[in-house]
């Protein structure tokens, strides 16, 4: 027995005591992955007669061969606020720490700054995908999301607008029509948006020309008996579907600030009908909006943050980006819930959530640590008995040597 074999077994205890107490400390951590620590024996090489290794090799002592970490799922749990994300599968968030470096992280409790980046409780900024001008693709390398939190959203003019209704078969010939019907009978108002944003009334009403066919018009019905301006015709087959127009209508409207004055918008009436029951608008939309200011953030299992506006439009203003490594257990940890990649991890492979082996994204949640609480505390148990059994061995050594020191 020597005192360097138990003392190879204190410093080995001591350093799984130092792990397991780092366990316990960050349980309610979120996105903590739990470690553990990893022994190997050390073992004396003894020459043999031969000249080759033999079976004469002694134990000496054990040693922590490495501190593995355990890259399990944690509990997703609900937390109400909209940037909090957990990832449910695999991948990491993908950070540039303050100084430029690159950083990954399972901790998905995200902030906005005062210039709308969005970064991690240390200030990191979270890596995502930019939309394009049309929002339909993404960027193919991640930028530092930004959410545009100040300034409202444009105006954005009426250009098109949708109309759905029925006019009713049954209504007669506006020019036989004793008394004549009132042109508001069969007609619809809406406000469309000039360049700025400012309503624009849009009004529309229906003249029954023939059995099968109708005017319509714009402008106010009530400049009997010089109407609107006549857009054109509608005509029905005998089952009471359009025929034409197929193409949109052209429509003029006029915004109140005369240096934006009159711009066309065009009008789809496609889908009108002529039925024998009453008339009735089922659909009436248009494109344009006013400007408006941000009213909430929401991010979907896809990693899509979208922004809505007081003005009832929503925008997509990025796409979260995460990355994987072939060996998770190869990431160094950094501190501050981070991992940094090494040369065992290999170098990221970067994605969005829900694609390939990615996990989704769980909005108003975040994962907590898979540290089993009561698991390491049965181990802390175990490893201090087994910090008190080499620390016996030194002491029995210690006594021998003694007894040797007394011989006379």
């Amino acid at each position: 027995m020597s005192f360097q074999t138990g003392l190879s077994g204190l410093n080995a205890s001591a350093k799984n005591l130092d792990v397991i107490g780092n366990n316990i400390a960050n349980s309610n951590t979120v996105g903590a992955k739990s470690s553990r620590a990893e022994f190997s024996a050390v073992v004396a090489s003894a020459i043999g007669p031969s000249g080759g290794g033999g079976s004469g090799g002694s134990g000496i002592g054990v040693e922590v061969s490495t501190i593995s970490q355990q890259f399990s799922q944690g509990t997703i749990n609900i937390t109400g606020n909209n940037l909090d994300c957990a990832i449910n599968g695999g991948g990491f968030f993908e950070l540039t720490l303050k100084d430029g470096s690159s950083a990954y992280t399972r901790d998905g409790q995200f902030k906005l700054d005062s210039k709308g980046n969005l970064i991690t409780n240390t200030g990191a900024n979270v890596m995502g995908f930019l939309p394009d001008a049309t929002g339909t693709s993404y960027s193919a390398s991640p930028s530092a999301l930004v959410i545009p939190t100040g300034a409202p959203i444009a105006a954005n003019p009426t250009s098109a607008i949708t109309a759905q209704f029925n006019l009713d078969a049954r209504a007669p010939i506006a020019a036989t029509a004793v008394p004549p019907t009132p042109y508001s009978t069969y007609g619809t108002t809406m406000n469309g948006f000039d360049a700025q944003g400012v309503s624009v009334p849009v009004k529309m009403y229906f003249i029954k020309t023939a059995a099968d066919a109708w005017d319509i018009y714009d402008g106010d019905p009530a400049g009997v008996p010089t109407p609107g301006n006549n857009l054109g015709s509608l005509t029905f087959d005998t089952s009471g579907n359009i025929l034409t127009p197929v193409a949109p209508l052209n429509m003029t409207l006029t915004s109140t600030n005369p240096n934006i004055g009159a711009f066309t918008v065009t009008l789809d009436v496609s889908k009108a009908t002529q039925y024998g029951t009453s008339f009735a608008i089922s659909d009436l939309t248009q494109d344009g909006y006013t400007a408006g200011t941000l009213t909430g953030i929401s991010i979907s299992e896809q990693g899509i943050i979208t922004t809505r506006y007081s003005n009832g439009q929503s925008q997509a203003t990025g796409k979260l980006a995460l990355a994987d490594f072939r060996n998770v257990q190869g990431l160094k940890p950094v501190g501050q819930g981070n991992w940094v990649e090494s040369p065992t991890s290999g170098q990221p492979i970067q994605g969005a959530p829900g694609q390939g082996n990615f996990g989704t994204i769980n909005s108003g949640s975040l994962e907590a640590s898979n540290i089993d609480l009561t698991a390491e505390l049965v181990a802390m148990m175990t490893a201090q008995r087994d910090y008190q059994s080499n620390a016996q061995t030194i002491k029995t050594q210690d006594t021998v040597l003694q007894t040797l020191v007394n011989l006379r």
